[in-house]
């Protein structure tokens, strides 16, 4: 073999995520150390170097190369944690804009053609936030009615009744109250604000995400313009659009270099939701980014998603699927992750029904690894371009035009 890749920036752009992002270095070193255990090659992480982003350094000895990789984490957790209301009103009117956004258009519809599972976990939020506030009101109702009876039973005067209400909605708000303060089971409350999010402006980016994501291209170019052998962005979920988006304009703008000497620029998206978003009708700014970007040559970019994760549009193609395919389009390439066949029978009974773990399964380790090796990827002496090189798409992936909203952004130009 020969070594392509002797230094490398990796650039992960996590979803919508209010957690600090030492948890994603914990999660590359745990399963780093698992993979390289299982494919029999060498993997250590060392504090990041230098200034900027929060990250690690990574040295590696996979097939006899050694290779330096410096990850840095391109943080928005702050943006989300502002985004999610902490009140419990704040969170049911969330929902019922959010229902709204997907549904008045026909959305959500249009999403149920495509993959089932993603739009099933956007309406269990809905549906279980439902169920507590009928709970709630329900117990609520009950202790209310019991007081009452009680009251008039002992020959309580007139004001009987407004202490059955008064205790009635004392209890239900301290049913809904139960019900937030183990959010960390149920999800619910995070799952609706994630869809809120991008539902609250109907597919455009908020100012504030906006500003982020110049500041996470700036990083970007800069590492461009650096000594490294690739530069490779990592986006997973629903970052799998901000890299999107964030790519398209440092191409448009020129702050991509090219020709002898230039890091090979990598684009890997991993279980990415991007038709939740790109549905949407004011989405033309990701449309018309997924557009250009399908058609570009400044970088390769590989989508891997796997049937088995329920969180993910699996094996969509998000440019097609999204109606804006240029006739052009050499991008995505679409790949499965396929972990009924990357993971052991043991281990997939173990996460088959732990949903949430199984849509970060990529940036984890597999026990019968195939072609998708996220440690090699980001690590490994070979670049993606070369990686998958010559390699066939899915033979089952999805490619009809679904969206109903394929309108550009008029001002981007070559769309």
């Amino acid at each position: 073999m020969t070594q392509e890749i002797k230094r490398r920036r990796v650039f992960y752009i996590p979803g919508y995520d209010p957690i600090h992002p030492r948890r994603y270095r914990e999660l590359y070193r745990k399963e780093g150390a698992e993979q390289a255990a299982i494919s029999g090659y060498q993997i250590g992480l060392k504090p990041k170097q230098g200034q900027g982003p929060y990250g690690w350094h990574v040295s590696a000895d996979i097939d006899g190369a050694a290779v330096e990789a410096d990850v840095e984490v391109l943080v928005w957790s702050d943006i989300v944690r502002d985004s999610m209301g902490h009140s419990i009103p704040a969170t049911y009117q969330a929902l019922i804009r959010t229902a709204w956004a997907y549904i008045a258009t026909g959305v959500l519809w249009r999403l149920m053609r495509l993959r089932k599972g993603p739009v099933i976990a956007a309406l269990y939020p809905v549906g279980f936030l439902l169920l507590q506030l009928a709970l709630a009101l329900v117990a609520g109702w009950g202790i209310g009615a019991l007081a009452n009876a009680g009251l008039a039973w002992a020959g309580a005067g007139i004001a009987a009744p407004w202490v059955g209400i008064a205790l009635g909605l004392a209890l239900a708000w301290a049913v809904l109250g139960w019900f937030k303060a183990r959010d960390g089971k149920f999800f619910a409350y995070y799952l609706m604000h994630d869809y809120s999010f991008s539902a609250r402006l109907r597919g455009a980016n908020p100012p504030a995400l906006e500003a982020r994501m110049a500041d996470f291209g700036n990083a970007i170019a800069a590492a461009l313009n650096e000594d490294c052998d690739e530069v490779l962005v990592v986006g997973h979920s629903s970052g799998a659009h901000l890299a999107v988006s964030i790519l398209a304009d440092l191409i448009r703008a020129g702050r991509v270099p090219t020709g002898g000497g230039a890091p090979q620029l990598g684009f890997l998206s991993l279980g990415q939701v991007v038709p939740m978003v790109s549905f949407l009708p004011r989405a033309e700014r990701l449309r018309s980014d997924l557009r250009y970007l399908s058609a570009r040559d400044e970088l390769v970019w590989v989508d891997v998603t796997a049937p088995g994760d329920g969180c993910a549009f699996a094996l969509c193609d998000p440019v097609a699927v999204s109606g804006v395919a240029p006739p052009d389009k050499r991008w995505p390439l679409v790949v499965s992750a396929a972990f009924t066949q990357t993971l052991s029978p043991e281990r997939w009974k173990d996460l088959r029904w732990r949903f949430f773990r199984l849509h970060f399964q990529y940036l984890c380790a597999f026990d019968r690894v195939g072609d998708y090796d996220y440690f090699r990827i980001t690590a490994g002496p070979i670049s993606l371009k070369a990686r998958y090189q010559g390699r066939s798409a899915s033979k089952s992936r999805i490619e009809a035009a679904v969206s109903k909203y394929t309108s550009l952004r008029s001002e981007v130009p070559g769309r």
